[in-house]
């Protein structure tokens, strides 16, 4: 290759958007005249990573790394610097001399890969709208998937003959070896390639810059094994890392500061067509250590979108032990059972799926609802319960909330909050959970109000009728405000609009935070004592007249607190008097 004159790198870096180039990479928000983001070059939970599009340069206070337009996509992509000027005079519309432009086999192995998709692509797009395509297009249009969602994504098909691209890729002048290694045929034991998607519907799999660098295939016959067949790892591919959906996501994930995960193609598409652009899926792997870098770059919040059933949950608790350590804030939103995105919006619309994207509660409270879920009643069950959530919880980066959690934790096992956070820290240094647990050797001494407010939850929760005796705007300010008193007032509004007692839980799960949804799944899930009717609105007169007397009292003590600090004897005659009339004394 000849050099490439400086007159043409000079119009290549007047022309390209550095903020755009790196935005593709990292989450960028503006700081007086540059802009910050995490590096991508190194791990860090504080933004050291600058762009300054004026002189067009970014720097990395942290490691250090540095440089302008080429530089980064060097690094960024693992190109060489002739491919990244090629790639970006390509994206700016700014041609390089023929002297300079690179030919036969002297072009780059990625640029060589990134061809070979490329033509793949004009294969399986062309194909899908042939008559060969008709069965490939019967089969989207069940899926629900319109022209417009087909074209945006660039679904298409490969056709079933065995040597269809093989064949197009030698017209093109194409060497077979780099078809096989960019993961589209495959070597027959006799010699030649095949086409390794040959009868599949195509799902191109795109960097951020919106270049092929793998597919997915659906099979269309149940013959076809197995169902969906990925592109194997390249030099351009890697499963660990790769996201579907990117390009199209990258704008969603800038405006909203957040990503949907979802795990497969059809479940993204289902999310754009319900208008969540910020949707991302893995490329027929679990989530990764990498994934969880890669998305920490671009927002700090992540939803999990999953299955509702036991394997379901199973596989959120696992990617939470992977992302919570990035440094990431996670969030769980389970479909219901039997469904995925894709036959939700088909049944109950758009909004039915956005609205279970949007009430995600915290993954971390999946998890402690999970671990409470056998029971809390015995020493022993608080500590195995502890023990499924504790390694999670040491896993959290940011110390202030890893102690909430350690908190939380407590509350909905009926622990000791010291217990569960000294546990969390020795875990967090390395130490195994089992090693730090101490196992409670009894119940926790709540406090008197505590224990009250917890067999008021349970009596009105086997009968609900006992809510007619309260007055709840007394009784909150009674109570004072707390995850108690929350929980106590939605339970109250929950019985006096009708719920019956089977069907309470359900109500409220929506309308608390997550500190008073944690207790209310303890409570009830403990076996409490078994309250006849009769019984139940005793023990709810009785705590009501409790608290009413301890706010009375404390009352009493306020104003003799006045009377003390009284600046003399008149004021405080005064006060005694204002108080016994208070009071009803003459």
């Amino acid at each position: 290759m000849g050099r490439i004159p400086e007159e043409t790198l000079q119009a290549i870096r007047d022309r390209v958007d550095l903020v755009g180039l790196v935005g593709r990479h990292v989450a960028l928000k503006k700081a007086g005249r540059s802009f910050k983001g995490l590096c991508p070059f190194h791990h860090e939970k504080t933004p050291s990573f600058t762009v300054n599009p004026d002189r067009g340069i970014f720097h990395c206070f942290g490691c250090g790394e540095s440089g302008n337009a080429f530089a980064f996509l060097t690094r960024i992509e693992g190109l060489s610097f002739p491919e990244a000027v090629r790639a970006l005079a390509s994206e700016c519309g700014v041609p390089i001399p023929e002297a300079a432009a690179p030919r036969g086999d002297e072009a780059g192995l990625h640029e060589r890969l990134l061809e070979a998709n490329a033509i793949a692509q004009r294969l399986y797009r062309g194909a899908l709208g042939s008559e060969a395509g008709e069965r490939a297009r019967d089969y989207l249009a069940q899926r629900g998937l319109g022209a417009a969602e087909i074209e945006q994504f660039g679904i298409g098909f490969a056709p079933e003959g065995w040597e269809e691209l093989a064949r197009e890729l030698r017209r093109a002048n194409v060497p077979a070896a780099i078809g096989e290694r960019a993961g589209l045929l495959r070597e027959r034991p006799s010699g030649g390639h095949y086409d390794l998607l040959r009868g599949r519907v195509t799902f191109p799999i795109q960097d951020a810059r919106g270049r092929v660098v793998a597919f997915g295939g659906r099979a269309l016959s149940g013959d076809q094994e197995p169902k969906y067949l990925n592109s194997p790892e390249s030099p351009l591919f890697r499963k660990r890392e790769a996201f579907y959906g990117l390009p199209h996501a990258l704008e969603g994930i800038r405006r909203r500061e957040r990503v949907v995960i979802v795990e497969g193609y059809f479940d993204r598409i289902a999310l754009h067509r319900a208008g969540i652009e910020e949707a991302l899926a893995t490329c027929g792997t679990a989530l990764s250590e990498d994934h969880g870098r890669s998305l920490l770059r671009r927002a700090r919040l992540v939803v999990l979108l999953f299955d509702g059933d036991t394997a379901g949950r199973r596989a959120a608790l696992r990617a939470l032990e992977l992302l919570l350590p990035a440094g990431l804030r996670v969030r769980a939103a389970a479909l219901p059972p039997g469904d995925d995105p894709d036959t939700l919006l088909a049944r109950e619309g758009a909004e039915a799926l956005r609205a279970v994207v949007e009430q995600a509660p915290a993954g971390l409270d999946l998890a402690i609802a999970e671990a409470v879920a056998p029971g809390c009643a015995t020493p022993e069950q608080k500590a195995d319960a502890l023990r499924r959530v504790v390694p999670l919880v040491a896993k959290v980066s940011d110390a202030a909330e890893r102690t909430a959690w350690a908190q939380r934790a407590a509350l909905a096992t009926g622990t000791r909050e010291a217990d569960v956070e000294a546990a969390v820290r020795e875990v967090a240094r390395g130490a195994r959970v089992d090693d730090t647990l101490v196992v409670p050797q009894g119940p926790v001494r709540a406090s008197p109000e505590e224990r009250h407010l917890d067999q008021l939850v349970q009596a009105l929760l086997q009968h609900p009728a006992c809510a007619a005796e309260i007055d709840a705007p007394s009784f909150a300010a009674s109570i004072g405000p707390s995850a108690s008193q929350e929980l106590v007032l939605a339970l109250l509004g929950a019985c006096t609009s009708g719920a019956s007692a089977g069907d309470l839980v359900a109500a409220l799960e929506g309308k608390l935070g997550e500190a008073a949804r944690s207790r209310l799944h303890a409570l009830a899930a403990a076996p409490g004592p078994e309250y006849e009717p009769a019984q139940a609105a005793r023990a709810v007169r009785d705590i009501v007249a409790r608290f009413d007397k301890r706010r009375r009292q404390e009352r009493q003590r306020a104003h003799l607190d006045e009377v003390r600090r009284a600046a003399s004897a008149e004021e405080a005659i005064a006060l005694i008097r204002s108080g016994s009339d208070a009071s009803g004394v003459r």
